[in-house]
């Protein structure tokens, strides 16, 4: 893939994001679930960092090995024709200059977009980094990213709410302190209720992206907020997986075979992976 036709991706993925019209991202964790989103009609596949640890048989949070997580980010983009965006969990580094390294290998993989989060998992620290370091750490990425010469959209993702860690408040100072050291757009998971996503998206001087699924508003009320992408995290993986344990376990334990019963046809998926790329 040239830095070309890169910057082409990477600039048709900052296009779609517009407050009111919000581009809308079923995470994908591997390449059969990439090749089924775009598939189904989405502008863009995004990656879950949990699905793809899972796929992988680690768990989530900062587990992962750069090149192990970043060669599923590559698989993916190979997969597909839409532009891809890579979770990437706190970066794969211990310091702003490892973000840069991670920002780099993004961009070799062929995705046009990071999520950066700001949560920290190491034992006995806080829950969020702060705001200092991380703004050097989304500083890293952009001018890793502008060095390349490909406009990759910096998502800086704040886990206030996830977290329990604070609320509008400390969420709007940290993106603030995040977009000046050049985050392109702010994700919020953890915030679904209708009052917040509006003072969020209100506040925030860029794209807001909040994690959707059940009890969350519908896209469109989201939309009406103003919300300018909205994505389901783990959400897709973890109905696979539900799926997947209910089956096993009726199959063994009773010998029976009825949440097999709304399986894909085994011809159209066939058909959709043998399509070349």
């Amino acid at each position: 893939m040239t830095n070309q036709h890169l910057r082409d991706l990477a600039l048709a993925f900052r296009a779609l994001h517009v407050p009111g019209r919000p581009l809308v991202l079923p995470n994908a964790w591997d390449l059969a679930s990439a090749r089924l989103v775009e598939d189904a009609g989405a502008a863009a596949v995004a990656t879950t960092s949990a699905g793809v640890a899972w796929a992988l048989g680690t768990a989530d949070g900062d587990r992962l090995e750069r090149e192990t997580a970043l060669g599923t980010v590559a698989g993916i983009a190979a997969a597909v024709r839409v532009p891809v965006t890579a979770d990437i969990e706190s970066g794969y580094a211990a310091d702003a200059a490892g973000v840069g390294d991670t920002v780099r290998a993004v961009i070799a993989a062929g995705a046009v977009g990071v999520n950066l989060e700001d949560a920290r998992y190491e034992p006995g620290a806080g829950p969020l980094r702060p705001i200092a370091e991380q703004a050097e750490r989304v500083t890293a990425a952009r001018e890793a990213a502008d060095a390349e010469g490909v406009p990759l959209f910096v998502n800086a993702r704040i886990d206030t709410f996830l977290r329990g860690a604070g609320g509008v408040d400390l969420t709007l100072e940290r993106a603030a302190a995040f977009v000046a050291a050049g985050a392109d757009g702010v994700f919020v998971p953890g915030a679904v209720d209708p009052g917040t996503v509006k003072l969020l998206a209100d506040g925030i001087d860029a794209p807001l992206n909040v994690m959707a699924g059940p009890g969350a508003p519908p896209v469109a009320e989201l939309a009406a907020l103003g919300v300018a992408r909205v994505s389901v995290g783990a959400g897709l993986a973890l109905a696979v997986h539900a799926l997947t344990r209910r089956a096993a376990r009726e199959l063994l334990a009773d010998g029976t075979y009825q949440a097999l019963a709304d399986g894909a046809d085994y011809g159209e998926l066939n058909a959709l992976f043998a399509r070349e790329h």
